[in-house]
């Protein structure tokens, strides 16, 4: 999570909310480090406690602008990793620093969240814990895409099909996007077999640049500690898994 995190605190630092990052969400509290939104009936019952950065959270946002005056055309992702390098080469005692202070805010937030409870009635609490578990469960599949994104995984390969598509769609006459599918829908069906072979080979090109970028990225991440995203069938192979 240390390299998301850092991603997390680069959109941070950038001015991006919690609202920013959960489009279609409308109504919610901004929160650009909790992952769950806080639903405004809540809010009008005090202020909702923040959860505190983590340490390395509060590293990478204090690194953010030395590392954008330096590479001032880098992509976040990049910046992260340039980030979550220096973190890992951090000597221990100042880690510890950044730590002890995240400790300490923790117990803080632990103390004003039960306070902030306190003041739900039980209908209120159920209703808050509930609303809270249905958003992390709406949410996960957006989180993480929006995670992947940002870690800058390449895009899957596109098939033979999907290729004319893009080349042929802009083509098309007809104003109506529906329309336009469906055109070239019937032209490719209509495309000879020789004709096919070539969309046939770009696809079997991307597939081989899929392959090669997705093993250059699975080897980041193994050295970020996110082996959760290698795919399983590497992770048999032990080609990543043992770095």
């Amino acid at each position: 999570m240390a390299l998301f995190r850092g991603v997390w605190g680069v959109l941070r630092a950038l001015g991006r909310t919690g609202v920013e990052m959960c489009a279609g969400c409308g109504g919610r509290i901004p929160s650009p480090i909790s992952l769950i939104c806080i639903p405004k009936c809540f809010a009008s019952l005090g202020n909702y406690p923040k959860k505190p950065m983590t340490s390395y959270l509060r590293f990478s946002t204090e690194q953010l602008p030395k590392f954008k005056a330096k590479h001032p055309d880098a992509k976040l992702s990049e910046l992260a990793r340039k980030i979550a390098a220096l973190w890992r080469e951090l000597p221990e005692a100042e880690k510890k620093a950044y730590e002890e202070d995240f400790k300490a805010e923790w117990k803080v937030y632990k103390e004003a969240l039960g306070k902030y409870k306190e003041q739900l009635t039980p209908s209120q609490l159920m209703g808050f814990e509930n609303e809270a578990r249905q958003k992390r469960l709406k949410k996960k599949a957006q989180i993480k895409r929006r995670e992947l994104i940002l870690l800058g995984k390449p895009k899957r390969p596109r098939s033979a099909y999907n290729i004319y598509v893009s080349e042929s769609f802009q083509e098309a006459k007809d104003e109506s996007a529906k329309e336009k599918l469906k055109i070239v829908n019937q032209a490719w069906k209509n495309l000879s077999s020789e004709e096919k072979q070539s969309y046939i080979q770009l696809a079997k090109d991307d597939k081989i640049r899929y392959d090669n970028e997705m093993k250059s990225w699975e080897e980041q991440m193994a050295e970020v500690g996110r082996s959760d995203l290698i795919r399983r069938t590497v992770k048999r192979s032990g080609d990543l898994s043992e770095n």
